[in-house]
């Protein structure tokens, strides 16, 4: 069973991840890019859920990192869809380190995605109603 250090991830699990040597630094930690490519990674699947289609990453709003992930540790990603527009929509994202060979699920990052919808070209679609 998982234990969570402060509250509970919002959203839902949307993938998960291991950390491994080679996505770190020389002290051990898990380089922050890293870490947001796999939340935008995330968001990609979420909103291309929504939107039916193609989308991609208009902005990432403010992002600190509250806690290091460590090689090991199994990074997860839960994803919630905030705001619909007509042709974009805002994602709530979270990161969350469950640590290795441990129960103990801390929350690393968050932050605001905005995602465009695209048509076939490659312009702004609207986004479909959800049914």
């Amino acid at each position: 069973m998982v234990h969570y250090a402060e509250g509970r991830p919002t959203g839902e699990l949307t993938l998960r991840t291991l950390a491994m040597p080679s996505d770190a630094n020389a002290a051990g930690d898990i380089f922050g890019g890293w870490v947001m490519a796999q939340m935008d990674l995330a968001c990609g699947i979420r909103a291309a859920e929504r939107a039916k289609g193609r989308v991609v990453t208009a902005a990432v709003k403010e992002m600190s990192f509250a806690k290091p992930m460590k090689i090991g540790d199994t990074l997860c990603i839960y994803t919630h869809v905030n705001r619909v527009g007509r042709t974009s929509m805002t994602l709530k994202v979270e990161a969350w380190a469950q640590r290795y060979l441990s129960d103990l699920m801390e929350k690393v990052t968050d932050a605001d995605f905005v995602m465009v919808a695209l048509d076939q070209d490659g312009k702004p679609k609207p986004v479909p109603e959800e049914k």
